[in-house]
């Protein structure tokens, strides 16, 4: 008998959204083409959880080829994340991580979780229990450029000071870090996620230490609201392309099953509020210059907030 490929929270979030799913795609080991793919990539966005199990949404970053699979169920990342980043904490063996690896340029990416299996000075080797392709949805073209940058010491700021409200409210493109809630299942079925969220500039509401984000639809798997529905804990990051600047956030997500704020944003669902407790800011740690090539087709059908909500 085949069992789900989703635990009880995503399962309950479909339910919610009226919107079922049979999971295909979701494969225990990452087929040979993801595998290709992962080794092109001179970036990832990682998910991991620090001391006190938020959620942290990351990226790490090398030439390409410092992600690759040796197996299909393996994969070795010759890269750590600094330091003083609130995800390094989270990459002890054992503990469970969530990898997104996406090419802006393509706006190809594909998704896993799994559990930390070593961590050296080089970097850290990945056991993969779940892995997926995701559609180009809201996907808005980038290529990256390698321009070396010397980063700053990590800042911890007191919520969202004027620059990180600026950079929110221009954004088209952040990503959510999320995280099962204990015990919910076997192995495989839990863990982290990390997932990209994209829509026009201002498709994100910044008002104070709260933002409110459109959901529009997608895969009907809902990791992250399903996550979100057990732990409604959850970390984003925001990248600033202009000057290779990172905002991390942490807040707590309350979603809004009903749609009836969401009915505001063209082509939007549902949405979510999240209100800000912890936030970082890194000046330029991105080595990457970036040129914009155009938002994706769903991104030009979809809206903004107005300014009335």
């Amino acid at each position: 008998m085949q069992t789900s490929p989703f635990h009880a929270d995503e399962l309950a979030a479909q339910s919610l959204a009226q919107r079922a799913s049979s999971g295909a795609g979701i494969r225990a080991f990452m087929p040979d083409q993801h595998r290709a793919f992962f080794a092109l990539l001179p970036y990832l966005f990682i998910a991991t959880t620090d001391l006190n199990g938020w959620p942290v949404a990351s990226l790490v970053h090398g030439r390409p080829g410092f992600t690759r699979a040796p197996d299909p169920t393996t994969l070795r990342i010759d890269a750590l994340p600094l330091a003083d980043d609130p995800a390094a904490t989270g990459l002890e063996e054992g503990r469970a991580i969530g990898l997104l690896g996406l090419d802006l340029s393509t706006r190809r990416r594909n998704r896993a979780n799994g559990r930390v299996a070593a961590r050296d000075g080089g970097g850290m080797t990945v056991a993969i229990d779940q892995s997926f392709g995701n559609c180009p949805q809201y996907i808005q073209e980038r290529t990256p450029v390698a321009r070396p940058r010397q980063p700053r010491p990590i800042e911890r700021l007191h919520g969202l000071d004027p620059a990180a409200r600026e950079l929110i409210a221009a954004a088209d493109t952040f990503f959510v870090a999320s995280r099962s809630r204990p015990a919910i299942g076997p192995a495989d079925q839990g863990g982290l996620d990390i997932s990209h969220r994209g829509g026009r500039p201002g498709f994100v509401d910044v008002r104070g230490d709260t933002l409110m984000v459109p959901d529009f639809p997608g895969n009907r798997f809902f990791n992250t609201l399903g996550n979100l529905l057990g732990d409604p804990r959850a970390g984003l990051l925001f990248l600033d392309f202009a000057n290779g600047d990172l905002l991390q956030l942490q807040g707590t997500v309350t979603i809004d099953w009903t749609g009836r704020t969401a009915s505001a944003v063209a082509g939007a669902e549902r949405s979510w509020r999240v209100d800000v407790e912890h936030s970082w800011r890194r000046r330029a740690p991105l080595p990457f210059d970036w040129t914009f090539g155009g938002y994706a087709l769903t991104t030009l059908r979809s809206g903004t907030w107005p300014a009335s909500i």
